[in-house]
């Protein structure tokens, strides 16, 4: 297993002791759980840069690499999941549609597709990421990453003015619409997907 197939199966690897670290209850782990995040996130980018520079393409570097992404996305959503059932006004209070439901059409769409999607790939298929995936994996990351420095800030400033204003943004509704948005295209991103393949069948 090549250097930038190791970081992928690292970032797999950091995704449960990251969601640990998360439901902890200690206010310093759920801080710790956002370094942890912040370092497999940047393995992502690295391993990429590595594959690139030093030509270590791979067919399994392909197939491995979006899946480490997508496993660590979801457990950031499974623990967001977690700490919505813990604490009703984290995201708002108003759910049109219930978190669950939301979390678990993505998680769905992002695993399942993507799974298949570089299981193709390996056979040596080429893909080129729609738009709509692209703008929804940057919503997605922005979200993730915003929020759980938000949390992990929350957790080393409670009971401060600051940790107060903090708490206050994280029970924000439009936390809320932005994860209905993030879901949005995900399945629109997953739909034009299953157009892709009735596409090329035809």
């Amino acid at each position: 297993m090549n250097f930038p197939n190791t970081l992928s199966l690292i970032r797999i690897l950091l995704a449960p002791v990251f969601l640990y670290l998360f439901v902890s209850g200690s206010d310093t782990m759920v801080a710790a759980s956002f370094a942890v995040f912040t370092i497999a996130a940047l393995t992502d980018w690295y391993d990429g840069w590595y594959a690139r520079k030093y030509g270590f393409k791979t067919r399994w570097g392909q197939f491995i690499d979006p899946l480490a992404d997508k496993i660590l996305t979801s457990a950031a959503f499974i623990g967001f999941y977690l700490l919505k059932k813990n604490d009703p006004s984290f995201l708002g209070t108003s759910e049109p549609v219930p978190v669950v439901v939301l979390i678990a059409i993505i998680i769905f769409r992002d695993i399942v597709l993507t799974t298949v999607r570089s299981i193709q790939e390996l056979r040596g298929r080429e893909f080129r990421t729609s738009m709509i995936s692209k703008t929804k994996t940057f919503i997605q990351m922005t979200y993730i990453f915003l929020l759980l420095g938000l949390i992990s800030a929350a957790a080393l400033t409670g009971g401060t003015p600051a940790g107060e204003s903090i708490i206050t943004y994280l029970h924000s509704q439009i936390n809320y619409y932005i994860l209905l948005l993030i879901t949005l295209l995900t399945a629109a991103s997953g739909i034009a997907y299953i157009f892709e393949q009735d596409s090329v069948k035809n």
